[in-house]
C-alpha cells in the first residue's frame, strides 16, 4: 500500500470503539455535551470503556491497536464530545505577497 492508498482507505472501526457506537447511529455530525441534566440517559448507556482513537498519530497498519488507541470513557474524559463521521486535511493559504500589498515584515500574510 502506497501513501496515496494510506490517506484515501477508511479504516473501518473497530468494533468495541467509540467509533463504531457513533457509526451505527447513523449521524454524519453531532455535539455531545455531557454535562448537561438531559444526557444522563446516554451517560448511563456508555459506562464502560470502549476504545478510542488518538488524534495526530502517524498510521502504522501493524501496530494500528497498541499505537493508535486506548481505552477511555468519554463521559468521564470530556465535558463534551464533538463527532464527525468524515473530515479532510484542511487547504493551505496562498503564500508569498500578493502583488502591490506593503511590506509588513516580519509578520506578512
Amino acid at each position: 500500500m502506497n501513501l496515496t492508498d494510506l490517506q484515501t482507505a477508511e479504516v473501518p472501526a473497530r468494533l468495541d470503539s467509540y467509533e463504531r457506537v457513533f457509526r451505527l447511529a447513523l449521524v454524519e455530525r453531532s455535539l455531545t455535551d455531557w454535562r448537561s441534566g438531559a444526557k444522563s440517559e446516554l451517560r448511563d448507556a456508555l459506562p464502560k470503556p470502549r476504545l478510542e482513537r488518538a488524534i495526530g498519530v502517524v498510521y502504522r497498519p501493524e501496530t494500528e491497536l497498541l499505537s493508535h488507541s486506548f481505552e477511555a470513557i468519554l463521559s468521564d474524559q470530556f465535558d463534551a464530545y464533538v463527532w464527525f463521521a468524515e473530515t479532510s486535511a484542511v487547504t493551505p493559504l496562498a503564500s508569498g505577497q500578493p502583488e502591490g500589498a506593503p511590506d509588513t515584515y516580519p509578520f506578512g500574510l
